[in-house]
C-alpha cells in the first residue's frame, strides 16, 4: 500500500545525551520524506514540544528522538495527550524497554536468555565489586551503549574501582552490573511483525560503545553475520518475540552477545532498542537495504505502520 501525502513533524534533537545522533536520524527522515513529495515540518525539541506541536498540526509525528525523554514514554505520554498520531512504541512499551531492569523482569519469563545482573549504588562501587571480573557496568536507562564500562581484572580502572577513574560511576547514581560474555557482538532489526537479518558488529578497538556506533570507519558491520544458521534465526526468533511481548511498534533493534564456544546456549538478548538510529551508519537502514528496502521506502513504511494503529489507513 502506498502512503497519501502527508503533513509530517519529524521530532528531533532534544536534551538527551544523544541529541547528535538524534539530529541526525531526524535530517535523513525529513530528506527521505521530502523526497517522496510529502510536506515536512522539522522540530528540534525543545520545552515548548507540545505548543509547537499542537501549532503545526501534523498529519504523522515521525519520532526520530533517542535517549530520555524522548524514548522512555515520556514523549509518547505528552503526544498521547494531544491527540498526535507518531511512529514507534507507545508510552508503556517505551518506560519498560528503556529500564534494563525492567526489560529483564518482562522478557526472561518469558524464556528470553538474558545475562543475570543487578542493579548497584555507584558510590559503592569503590569499596569493593559487585559482580567477579570480568564484568559489564551501564547506566540502567540509557541507549546507545552511552556510558558503559568493562570491568576487568587488568583493566585501568583500579581494584576496587578508583574514584578518580574516568566511568559512568562519575554521571550516574546507579548503574547496572552485568557478567562479561566473551564473544560476538550481534543485532536484529525488527519492523512489523518480521525480523530482518543478522549484523556482527566488529570494533576496529575496545568495543561497540557510542563513539564505535557513530564514528564513521570505527566499527566494521558485517551484514549478514556470518555465523551458524541455527544462530541467525535463534537471534531473529528472540528479536521478534522480545518485540512482541513488550508491545513495540514500527521498528526494534535487539542487540545480543555470543559466546560462539557454547552454541546456542551462549545467546543472550542484552537489551532491546524502541528507537534505533535512522542516520546513514544504523543498523536498521542497513539491515533493509540488504532486503531490498531503500531508505526512503523504510521511513514510508514505518510511517504507514503507525497511521494503521491509529486506524487512518
Amino acid at each position: 500500500m502506498s502512503i497519501p501525502k502527508l503533513h509530517v513533524a519529524v521530532l528531533m534533537g532534544g536534551w538527551s545525551s544523544e541529541r547528535p545522533v538524534s539530529l541526525m536520524s531526524g535530517e535523513g527522515v525529513a530528506k527521505a520524506l521530502e523526497a517522496r513529495g510529502h510536506r515536512v515540518t522539522r522540530v528540534d525539541m525543545g520545552r515548548d514540544v507540545a505548543q509547537v506541536l499542537s501549532a503545526a498540526a501534523p498529519d504523522v509525528v515521525f519520532n526520530a528522538l533517542h535517549g530520555t525523554p524522548g524514548e522512555d514514554g515520556t514523549v509518547q505520554g505528552m503526544m498521547d495527550l494531544l491527540g498526535l498520531t507518531y511512529t514507534h512504541s507507545g508510552l508503556t512499551t517505551s518506560a519498560i524497554a528503556i529500564d534494563k531492569e525492567l526489560t529483564k523482569q518482562f522478557l526472561v519469563p518469558h524464556g528470553i536468555p538474558m545475562p543475570g545482573g543487578r542493579i548497584v549504588k555507584s558510590a559503592q562501587l569503590h569499596e569493593a565489586d559487585p559482580l567477579p571480573r570480568p564484568y559489564v557496568l551501564k547506566p540502567a536507562a540509557e541507549g546507545s551503549s552511552v556510558g558503559v564500562a568493562i570491568v576487568t581484572g587488568t583493566g585501568n580502572y583500579g581494584n576496587p574501582i578508583a574514584r578518580e577513574a574516568q566511568g559512568p560511576w562519575q554521571h550516574f547514581d546507579e548503574l547496572m552490573a552485568e557478567p562479561f560474555i566473551r564473544g560476538l557482538e550481534l543485532t536484529t532489526a525488527v519492523m512489523g511483525d518480521r525480523a530482518l537479518c543478522v549484523t556482527e558488529l566488529k570494533p576496529k578497538t575496545g568495543f561497540y560503545d557510542f563513539d564505535a556506533k557513530y564514528t564513521d570507519g570505527l566499527t566494521e558491520h558485517v551484514c549478514p553475520a556470518q555465523i551458524p544458521d541455527e544462530i541467525a534465526e535463534k537471534c531473529k526468533e528472540l528479536a521478534l518475540r522480545a518485540h512482541q511481548i513488550l508491545g513495540c511498534k514500527g521498528t526494534s533493534r535487539s542487540d545480543f552477545r555470543w559466546d560462539d564456544e557454547k552454541g546456542l546456549d551462549g545467546l543472550y538478548l542484552l537489551e532491546i532498542n524502541t528507537q534505533p538510529g535512522m542516520t546513514p551508519l544504523s543498523l536498521v537502514p542497513e539491515q533493509a537495504r540488504y532486503l531490498g528496502m531503500d531508505y526512503e521506502t523504510l521511513v514510508e513504511a514505518i510511517i504507514e505502520e503507525a497511521l494503521k494503529d491509529a486506524g487512518k489507513l
